[in-house]
């Protein structure tokens, strides 16, 4: 399905761009169609460039805190595609390349990625010689348990919302000093 998808999409999309390119030039001109394209890889290179350094400070950032930077990851791919995009000789491309790049329309850009790449992950995982153990959320069902959201006896509940899980064990400071935790509902840790 999706190489009949991309087999299509590279046989239209560079119809309907000579298309698109032809009734410009009808209306304004050739050379001013020409003119139009030329800017617009010249500002397509500018915003990659601004909004790629932008991504990568974010990233940087991100990584230095310790936190997860699936969205500046995220981010960071989109700026490229749409640089990309905004290179390409073609006005359809330059709208997909700007909705990709600008920070206003990126973030309904990440949400349709996000969409996409979790419905890929699932048909292709539903087509593994795994896809038995999976359950309907993508992620382990309930023979195993722990962070993959199952319900067995190794793991409690997982990451599902609404369902806190206690996790006894130690921890163990950079001093060498154990602390004890599980008991309630937060770890006593000194």
């Amino acid at each position: 399905m999706l190489r009949i998808g991309l087999f299509l999409a590279f046989l239209v999309v560079p119809v309907l761009e000579i298309w698109v390119l032809i009734q410009v030039g009808s209306v304004i001109g050739g050379w001013n169609t020409v003119g139009l394209l030329i800017a617009g890889g010249l500002l397509g290179a500018w915003l990659m460039r601004r909004e790629g350094r932008r991504a990568w400070a974010a990233l940087q950032s991100a990584i230095r805190s310790g936190r997860q930077c699936d969205r500046e990851l995220a981010d960071s791919a989109l700026v490229m595609a749409g640089g990309a995009l905004l290179l390409a000789p073609g006005f359809l491309s330059d709208v997909f390349g700007l909705f990709f790049i600008l920070p206003v329309t990126r973030p309904i850009a990440r949400r349709w990625l996000a969409w996409f790449l979790g419905r890929r992950v699932r048909s292709l995982a539903a087509r593994s010689p795994y896809g038995p153990l999976l359950d309907h959320t993508g992620g382990f069902g309930d023979r195993f348990g722990g962070p993959f959201g199952g319900t067995g006896a190794a793991g409690g509940s997982g990451s599902r919302a609404g369902h806190a899980r206690v996790v006894h064990g130690e921890v163990i400071t950079d001093d060498g000093e154990t602390a004890r935790g599980g008991d309630g509902d937060r770890p006593a840790i000194r």
